[in-house]
């Protein structure tokens, strides 16, 4: 059997720009961008487009794995904050906000953040969140400051039903509003 040959650069160079132009086109326009427009926003001809991506769905998907990887990667990042001293509640919250707040400006971002729990099939990269988030929660239900009852599922939950269409302060209060339900210390009293 002999070994797959490895991509040519220009291929890969084009791959990569039309992954940057479909996640900008996807931002402004939502997954009803035009694969024409896509192709012009990366400078490509529309067959090059398609050799990469014989569909749009394949265009989507590739778009939104994309974004689940750097969710995996901030989860991780967030994770290795804590082994090295960090609450992990703290953090977990954090990485809670950061997610709503990428999910406002990048359809990308809250289509990943919708299908993270959802999506049966090669899951490596939401397997990878999915333990991140995983460990905080229970180095955090282990240090006292979350609640025992609360699951990966939950943080997926909260996702898809975040805010994103309201603006900054709306999102803020929100957060505010189910840290409580996830952390065992109590919404700060105003006054």
């Amino acid at each position: 059997m002999t070994p797959a040959r490895a991509p040519r650069a220009d291929a890969v160079r084009n791959r990569r720009k039309i992954l940057a132009a479909a996640a900008q086109q996807i931002t402004a326009h939502g997954p009803d961008a035009g694969m024409d427009e896509i192709a012009a926003a990366a400078g490509v001809a529309v067959g090059t487009l398609y050799r990469h991506f014989p569909t749009k769905t394949d265009l989507v998907a590739a778009v939104v794995a994309a974004s689940v990887a750097r969710v995996a990667d901030d989860a991780e990042a967030a994770l290795g904050r804590v082994e090295a001293g960090a609450r992990a509640v703290g953090e977990l919250t954090a990485f809670l906000g950061r997610v709503v707040e990428a999910s406002v400006t990048d359809r990308a971002v809250k289509a990943a953040a919708q299908t993270l729990g959802a999506e049966p099939g090669q899951r490596t990269d939401e397997d990878r969140a999915g333990g991140a988030v995983a460990a905080l929660i229970r180095i955090g239900q282990a240090d006292g400051d979350i609640h025992r009852d609360v699951t990966v599922d939950d943080i997926y939950l909260l996702f898809s039903t975040a805010p994103t269409e309201q603006p900054p302060a709306a999102r803020a209060r929100w957060l505010a509003l189910v840290t409580p339900g996830l952390t065992t210390h109590a919404r700060p009293t105003e006054g």
